[in-house]
């Protein structure tokens, strides 16, 4: 079974429950993910949301500790 593309920007998010792949309409919830919808990332954090975390392109760089000094 394949799975849904998630959407990035969806035009109505609120019309919609995300819990799940099936993507049920917000009055619907047929999979009994609970008794509210599960709100889009969007509606959340923002239109940038799936701008946020690690650059994938920059490893990161491990920062070298001095070594203790000598005495």
């Amino acid at each position: 079974m394949a799975h849904k593309k998630f959407p990035i920007h969806p035009a109505h998010p609120e019309r919609t429950c995300w819990g799940c792949d099936k993507f049920c309409a917000a009055d619907s919830l047929a999979c009994g993910n609970g008794s509210e919808r599960t709100q889009h990332p969007v509606e959340l954090f923002g239109d940038d949301w799936a701008e946020w975390g690690l650059d994938p392109v920059a490893a990161p760089v491990a920062e070298r500790a001095e070594p203790p000094p000598q005495a």
